[in-house]
């Protein structure tokens, strides 16, 4: 396969009701990109699916060997790990990445590489009128402000998978060795001339959202974890503010002891106070913990994801592991 000036990564888990329809989408206009003289390839990474996805991909491969090549992994490693393994297998100059069930639409990614024309090594998408429900909606935004806060990372619509990421962004990314991480974010820091572009946003086509509440709540704290140690200087600050809080009531129900005796009124607000004091200690030991986690995950040197295979023009069926 000829070197392509444009690599677009899927990643792929349970979508097997959908593919048909992203393959005619799909592929439709990326032939209209290479039309304009844009060449192209797609990378699908199957995350360990269940369903039938695998063998779709396989059979895709067969009809568009020319521009398609599948990763599939030996088991489920998470979406980020997904578009790592897409990014180490891609030879584009241009890697957009996509998800599968057509929430971003294909036709956009022309408009993705005429901003990266413009000089911009990182540009990233901003939904127009999101199509999810009111509460991921809202979620998400608060998430996104928070995150902002904490990372100084300006990522508008970091729910957003269709991205587009120049070469040098991509070659710096695959030289990390981070266990957890947040693929836009890593890019962004990276980035010498990143921007946003405004795209259209679609309901998807088949099947359900695979991130539930817990997901985004952990995906954020890796966020917040993996590229800032505000969260535990925020807490310093917090403790030693409750430390000075906690000494002034001690000295002052020590006064009122002396001065008007024992008393037991104040007895259900100083419990109160104890079970504030100790939520917010087993808050800083989860926060602590989270840093503690991600060290104890990065130094035993395991490997993020295994690849079964790799089918392309000039595949390898030999398993290998980053």
């Amino acid at each position: 396969m000829m070197k392509p000036e444009l690599s677009v990564v899927i990643p792929v888990y349970n979508e097997e009701a959908g593919l048909a329809k992203l393959f005619a989408r799909l592929y439709p206009a990326l032939d209209a990109l290479a039309g304009r003289g844009i060449s192209y390839e797609i990378v699908f990474v199957n995350d360990g699916s269940r369903d039938n996805t695998a063998l779709i991909l396989s059979d895709q491969f067969r009809l568009r060997p020319d521009v398609t090549r599948v990763v599939l992994f030996n088991g489920n490693y998470g979406q980020h790990m997904a578009i790592l393994a897409g990014f180490h297998a891609t030879h584009g100059n241009i890697v957009v990445t996509l998800d599968a069930d057509l929430q971003n639409p294909p036709e956009e990614i022309g408009a993705l590489v005429d901003k990266m024309r413009e000089g911009y090594d990182y540009v990233g998408s901003i939904r127009r009128k999101r199509q999810d429900s009111a509460w991921r909606t809202y979620a998400s935004k608060a998430m996104n402000r928070l995150r902002e806060k904490i990372t100084r990372i300006k990522i508008t619509d970091q729910g957003n998978m269709l991205r587009a990421y120049g070469r040098n962004v991509i070659d710096l990314i695959n030289q990390c060795s981070e266990v957890n991480t947040f693929v836009p974010a890593l890019a962004y820091t990276f980035s010498r001339k990143p921007t946003e572009i405004i795209v259209e946003h679609e309901e998807r086509s088949a099947g359900e959202s695979k991130y539930s509440i817990y997901s985004l709540i952990r995906l954020n704290f890796d966020l917040m974890t993996g590229f800032s140690i505000m969260p535990l200087q925020w807490f310093s600050m917090l403790g030693m503010m409750l430390s000075i809080l906690s000494g002034g009531l001690v000295s002052l129900l020590l006064v009122r002891r002396f001065i008007f005796g024992a008393e037991a009124e104040g007895l259900f607000t100083l419990f109160a106070i104890a079970f504030f004091l100790m939520g917010v200690i087993l808050f800083g030991i989860g926060l602590l913990g989270e840093y503690v986690g991600r060290i104890y995950q990065q130094v035993r040197g395991r490997p993020r994801y295994v690849v079964q295979t790799i089918l392309e023009n000039h595949s390898s069926d030999a398993p290998e592991s980053n």
